[in-house]
């Protein structure tokens, strides 16, 4: 509706007209369209960013420059989509398990098969190197964990790393540190205690996979959520389920639980409601716990 000059603005205060087209988006969430901008400095916020103050609403940092209006600092900390917080380096435990990936994988090298089959994920079997009956079954559940760090050669390492470099960095970005591997190792459990539960005994298995197809899952719910084109994750999810299952010598069983898994965890990321979201979040993730540990104790109950 046009104004005639000189005439009181409608609507609510520091809210853009709404006949210009597109609304911009928040200048610490460019996901976000909002009508609404801090009265010092003008810059667009959304809800979640914009504090009260005695007129209208402010950004964080004019908050935190200001003397005593608004919310104390701490209450105006950047957020992520998933409530975590904004770091300078998003993607850094990204780059921490790539290094934590690759120095294992030299440690394989140099040590060979012992060390392997010492932390490869295996329901129960003698293992010559060993001499003995070595397995989850036996009491290592460490396995579950210690595989997902663990590859068979340069190739399989390779092409995981390079997963993870492009699906988990943007997601870490999105989520903040604490979901991101949180979703990481709750993914990468599932996919182990399922391969537990459903692969043979005997056969070892190992690699990040899980972890990294319950990245896959929680990318394909964010970018819903965010109402992206689904096309991209989709056509890289169906490639991967393609390899999967039409490779030989792959666990599929580690691929299926980690995208569940991810899937799961990263719904209640980006849809648990604000004012129960730390809740929600890590309470699913206690419940995908507690069914890794009941797949687990499932399994040992029927070799031993």
């Amino acid at each position: 509706m046009d104004q005639a000059p000189g005439s009181p603005p409608q609507g609510p205060p520091n809210q853009e007209p709404h006949g210009s087209g597109e609304l911009p988006v928040c200048y610490r969430h460019p996901d976000r369209e909002t009508g609404i901008r801090c009265t010092r400095c003008e810059r667009s916020i959304c809800p979640e960013c914009m504090v009260n103050a005695s007129v209208g609403f402010q950004c964080p940092e004019c908050v935190r420059s200001s003397s005593g209006t608004g919310h104390a600092p701490a209450a105006s900390t950047p957020r992520t989509l998933a409530g975590g917080t904004v770091t300078a380096d998003p993607r850094l435990l990204t780059k921490v398990l790539i290094g934590v990936n690759l120095a294992l994988f030299l440690v394989q090298l140099s040590v060979g098969d012992r060390f392997t089959d010492r932390f490869d994920l295996l329901g129960r079997a003698y293992v010559p190197l060993l001499g003995g009956i070595e397995g989850i079954a036996e009491g290592q559940w460490y396995r579950l964990l210690t595989s997902m760090f663990l590859h068979v050669n340069y190739i399989h390492i390779l092409f995981n790393m390079l997963s993870l470099w492009w699906i988990g960095g943007p997601l870490e970005a999105a989520l903040g540190r604490a979901r991101y591997l949180a979703l990481y190792f709750v993914s990468g459990l599932a996919g182990s205690a399922l391969t537990y539960l459903l692969a043979d005994a005997n056969q070892p298995s190992l690699g990040a996979s899980g972890a990294i197809f319950g990245l896959f899952g929680a990318t394909a719910v964010l970018m819903r959520r965010l109402r992206y084109d689904m096309r991209p994750v989709i056509a890289l999810l169906v490639i991967n389920l393609i390899f999967t299952f039409g490779w030989g010598n792959i666990a599929w069983q580690a691929h299926i639980g980690g995208l569940v898994g991810g899937v799961v965890v990263g719904y209640a990321m980006v849809h648990a409601p604000r004012e129960r979201r730390v809740l929600v979040q890590y309470g699913v993730c206690a419940v995908v716990l507690a069914a890794v540990v009941l797949m687990t104790v499932l399994r040992t109950a029927q070799l031993t």
